[in-house]
């Protein structure tokens, strides 16, 4: 077995002994369950203690940021990225010291990105490819998915290898590109079952390969050659099928299964319901599909926009995918940052199926989850917290370790400014392409302070990394988080979703809308203007409502008779569009 290389670092003086402890003090602590008031204390990359200053002596020597007005969060953790991916004759201009760069910059303390074996390649060979790649370069720390791109007994024994010594829990399908990764159903069925004797993650890139090749080559016969052919060989539908088709492959084997880069409301509604019926699945969606819709683009420039699967046309669909992730159909935010300039997209030019598919977003990922949720109104903080870093941390099992802020976790911190505001451009961002994908947007929520293990390496704009600095964290496999559900521990989805609480099965997300109860700026919150929720209180997420224990709430219900015949639980306040009898004027 190929040994596997071990990190290179090359950290300069200022970060190796001037900020091995640090104070925080003055913040607002937010997890994905709960917000409360405390400093924190971080010595040796470590967190060593979280709770109010009047029970902590901070000793000499220790660099102190006030946090005033500023909430205090786990690090960003983005569960995909492909970091100096090759793509045909090209190859991305993100590597991975540029690209954990610019993660850094936007408050991302931790990627994973995923190796890509050639077809027939050894997997550990590919892997260790990998590892050579990101050692000597990642500023943050990192995890490895392995693709698996062909299907053999050789395959199925490394697996075993990579799982066992390797520090991988996480493997990677695709259901698209046919002629190059593309596996076909029995191939899916074998490979789910072996990811599941060994309490692996199984993933998949769900788009019908087959369909798309057959559009292809029929609008190639048509003389549609330019970008406009891309989203028109693989619409809405061929991601959607291919989506309940890996649900239930994955079901019928007992495998966990987290389905990467959804795009669109249907294969989102797919993935409710699958869940809301027991299927222990996870959904994924990308900055850029919440970001941004391709009507906003003039029609010269979408070649420098190709994604697979694609950016949809539709302005509805990014503010769709948000409410899916309040809703907890989706449960995770990523960027597959996979960046080119512009020369290299032209390639394609006259032919789209040449055109480089990728495009940043590892940096502007999550000021885009919080102009889009929290900003507009449909996320919490906490929830903010969760999609962008916790969920993903317990998924590929590095929770606790890393997306919380508690004592004895890796000091990977965000500083947050939820007020302040920030212009994306290309002159300005951390990339190395010649292009942004969101230029010229204006974001809310920007991270003052980014500290990895315990060091600040931004701060109010200035980014500071070193090359090597990053560590590679070995994923376990069984994390509980997923186990839990397959072993039947607890439900896939804790709280029933709206239309099942009302009894119409018929209703469609589109028929409902959010209602966001009146309340105060969080400005006022943090500066201290409201009461503070109190340690241990719990913020209203889609697995944790609002509930204090040995306490009623008369706000969580709409009517009760008696607290003892209550037993509905806490119901969500909405509007209905269209309910039997006319259209509502009112809240009900």
């Amino acid at each position: 077995m190929s040994e596997s290389p071990k990190p290179v670092k090359k950290v300069p003086i200022h970060l190796q002994s001037a900020q091995n402890r640090v104070y925080i003090r003055n913040g607002e602590v937010v997890n994905h369950d709960k917000s409360f008031k405390a400093d924190v204390y971080i010595e040796d990359g470590i967190i060593k203690f979280v709770g109010p200053a009047s029970e902590i002596t901070i000793p000499g020597g220790v660099r102190t940021i006030d946090a005033t007005g500023k909430m205090i969060m786990p690090g960003g953790i983005d569960p995909h990225t492909s970091m100096q991916r090759p793509v045909g004759d090209t190859v991305a201009v993100d590597d991975f010291y540029r690209g954990t760069k610019a993660a850094v910059a936007g408050g991302t303390t931790m990627i994973i990105d995923c190796v890509l074996p050639k077809k027939h390649e050894s997997l550990v060979e590919a892997y260790d490819k990998y590892r050579t790649w990101a050692d000597p370069k990642v500023c943050c720390d990192y995890g490895l998915h392995v693709g698996i791109t062909w299907w053999s007994k050789s395959v199925s024994d490394e697996t075993a290898i990579l799982c066992k010594e390797l520090g991988v829990n996480s493997f990677k399908m695709y259901m698209s590109h046919k002629g190059a990764y593309m596996l076909n159903d029995a191939e899916l069925l074998d490979i789910f079952e072996r990811i599941r004797s060994l309490n692996g993650v199984a993933m998949v890139h769900a788009e019908n390969g087959d369909i798309i090749a057959k559009n292809t080559n029929r609008l190639l016969a048509e003389g549609i050659r330019g970008p406009e052919g891309h989203e028109l060989s693989r619409q809405e539908e061929v991601e959607a099928e291919a989506v309940q088709r890996a649900c239930t492959l994955a079901h019928q084997m007992k495998t966990p299964l987290y389905v990467v880069s959804i795009t669109s409301k249907s294969s989102a509604e797919i993935l409710g319901r699958a869940r809301r019926s027991g299927f222990c699945v996870f959904g994924e969606t990308l900055a850029r599909s919440i970001g941004l819709s391709l009507s906003g683009v003039r029609k010269s420039e979408r070649i420098y926009y190709i994604t697979s699967p694609p950016i949809r046309m539709s302005p509805e669909t990014p503010r769709q995918l948000m409410k899916s992730l309040a809703y907890d159909d989706l449960q995770v935010t990523g960027s597959d940052n996979c960046s080119f300039n512009k020369n290299q997209k032209e390639i394609g030019f006259n032919d789209f199926t040449k055109i480089p598919n990728g495009a940043n977003g590892a940096e502007d990922r999550m000021s885009l989850v919080w102009e889009k949720g929290v900003h507009q109104g449909l996320l919490d903080p906490c929830r903010f917290v969760a999609v962008t870093s916790t969920n993903a941390a317990k998924i590929f099992n590095v929770y606790p370790q890393k997306g919380r802020i508690a004592v004895g976790s890796d000091a990977d911190i965000v500083i947050w400014n939820p007020q302040a505001t920030r212009t994306i451009s290309k002159d300005t961002h951390h990339h190395a392409s010649d292009y942004n994908i969101f230029e010229g947007m204006t974001v809310h929520g920007v991270p003052e302070f980014v500290l990895v293990r315990g060091r600040v390496c931004a701060e109010n704009g200035i980014v500071r990394v070193a090359e090597g600095f990053g560590r590679f964290i070995p994923m376990s496999v069984r994390p509980p988080f997923v186990y839990d559900i397959i072993e039947g521990k607890v439900q896939s989805s804790e709280e029933p979703h709206e239309e099942y609480q009302n009894g119409s099965m018929a209703k469609k997300l589109a028929e409902l809308d959010i209602q966001i109860p009146a309340h105060e700026p969080i400005s006022a919150m943090l500066a201290g203007n409201l009461p503070m929720p109190a340690e241990g209180s719990i913020c209203s997420t889609p697995s944790v409502r609002g509930r204090v224990d040995g306490k009623r709430d008369m706000q969580e219900s709409s009517f009760s008779i008696s607290e003892e015949l209550d037993t509905v639980g806490v119901r969500s306040c909405i509007k209905v569009k269209n309910p039997p009898g006319g259209k509502s004027s009112g809240f009900w």
